[in-house]
C-alpha cells in the first residue's frame, strides 16, 4: 500500500447525476470535492441511449453526453474528477472525525466528508439478446424510456408491484403491455393487481419467461416459454421493460451504514446524512421510490448542502 495519505475536506463516491451535481454544489462551497467515479463513470444513464425528461435539454439529449456536460461543469468550478474504484472504508464515529478509505486496494486518503453516490444497478435477466439490445427496446424504466413507445406493443418482466405499476403506466402510452410473469400468481399486492386486472389493454401471461429477444438492431419481438408445459411462442413487440429490481452497490458499505432489508443505505428524515457523522448518502443509492436523474440530481445537491453546514458546524 502506498505510504502516502491524501487529506480531503469532501470526498465524492461515484459519478452519476447526483454525485457530479454534490461535485458542483461543493465547489462553488470552496469544499476542493475530489470524486471517484468507480467502474461506470457517468452511472447507469451511460447506458441510455435517449433521455427526454431531465430539464434544460429541449430536444432531448442522450446519457452520455448529458453526463460529459456535468463532469465538464464540475469540473468548471474545480472538482478533481479521477477514475478509481473504492476497496476499503474505515469511516469514523466520532463528530468531526476523519474518514478513511482506500482506493484501488493502494491508494489511501482521509476525508472531513464523505458524499456516497454509488446508485443502483437494475436487474436483468441475463440473456445475451437482451443485453445487445439495450437501448434498442431493452429498457429498465418505464417511466423513462415509455414515451418512445408511444402507440406500440411492449412487454413488461415482473410480477412485483414495480412491475404491476410500470404496465399501468405503459398502458397510457402503448397500444398494447403484455406482462410475463414466471409464476402462477402476482407478487404485487392486491391493489395493484386489481388495477391491472381493470386495465383493458394489459395482458398477463402466468407461467410465461423470455426465451430470447428477437431482432438484430431493435427490439422486434420476444419468444417465450410456458414454464409448465414447455410450448414456445413469439410476441411481436418493440420494447420489452424489465421490472425485476435494482440492486443497490452498497456491498462495501456492510456492516458500517445502516442500510434497509434490501440494501439501500438509510438517511435521517429529509436530509442525506447517514448514521455516521459527516457521512452521506445521495441518489439511487438511498432512493428506491423514484429512481430518476433528475431526483437524483436534487440529493446530491442536498447532500452537498448538509456537507456544507456540517463541515460549518465544526468551526
Amino acid at each position: 500500500m502506498s505510504e502516502t495519505i491524501e487529506k480531503i475536506k469532501c470526498l465524492i463516491i461515484g459519478s452519476g447525476p447526483a454525485g457530479y451535481t454534490a461535485a458542483i454544489y461543493a465547489a462553488r462551497a470552496d469544499m476542493k470535492p475530489v470524486m471517484y467515479t468507480g467502474m461506470q463513470m457517468g452511472g447507469q444513464l451511460t447506458t441510455t441511449t435517449e433521455v427526454d425528461n431531465f430539464p434544460g435539454y429541449p430536444q432531448g439529449t442522450d446519457g452520455n453526453a448529458m453526463m460529459e456536460d456535468l463532469k465538464v461543469q464540475a469540473e468548471r468550478f474545480g472538482t478533481d474528477v479521477r477514475f478509481g474504484l473504492i476497496t476499503k472504508v474505515d469511516f469514523s464515529k466520532e463528530e468531526g472525525g476523519i474518514h478513511k478509505v482506500i482506493i484501488d486496494e493502494n491508494k489511501h486518503v482521509e476525508a472531513e466528508t464523505v458524499i456516497i453516490s454509488t446508485g443502483a444497478t437494475a436487474k436483468y435477466l441475463g440473456l445475451e439478446s437482451e443485453d445487445r439490445l439495450k437501448g434498442g427496446g431493452v429498457s429498465a424504466c418505464a417511466t423513462c424510456d415509455g414515451f418512445f413507445y408511444k402507440g406500440q406493443d411492449v412487454v413488461v418482466v415482473g410480477a412485483g408491484d414495480t412491475a404491476a405499476e410500470e404496465a399501468t403506466y405503459l398502458a397510457n402510452i402503448c397500444s398494447k403491455v403484455t406482462m410475463l410473469v414466471r409464476r402462477d400468481e402476482m407478487r404485487a399486492s392486491k391493489a395493484m393487481q386489481h388495477r391491472v386486472a381493470k386495465t383493458e389493454n394489459i395482458e398477463v401471461l402466468f407461467n410465461t419467461e423470455v426465451d430470447e429477444v428477437l431482432g438484430e438492431q431493435v427490439v422486434e419481438g420476444v419468444r417465450v416459454v410456458n414454464n409448465q408445459s414447455g410450448d414456445k411462442k413469439e410476441i411481436p413487440v418493440t420494447g420489452m421493460f424489465v421490472a425485476i429490481g435494482h440492486t443497490p452497490n452498497t456491498t462495501i458499505f456492510n456492516g458500517v451504514l445502516d442500510m434497509d432489508n434490501s440494501g439501500y443505505l438509510i438517511t435521517e428524515g429529509k436530509s442525506t446524512k447517514t448514521n455516521l457523522p459527516g457521512v452521506f448518502a445521495a441518489g439511487d443509492v438511498q432512493d428506491k421510490e423514484y429512481r430518476q436523474a433528475v431526483t437524483a440530481a436534487g440529493t446530491g445537491c442536498m447532500a452537498a448542502l448538509d456537507a456544507e453546514r456540517y463541515l460549518g458546524a465544526l468551526l
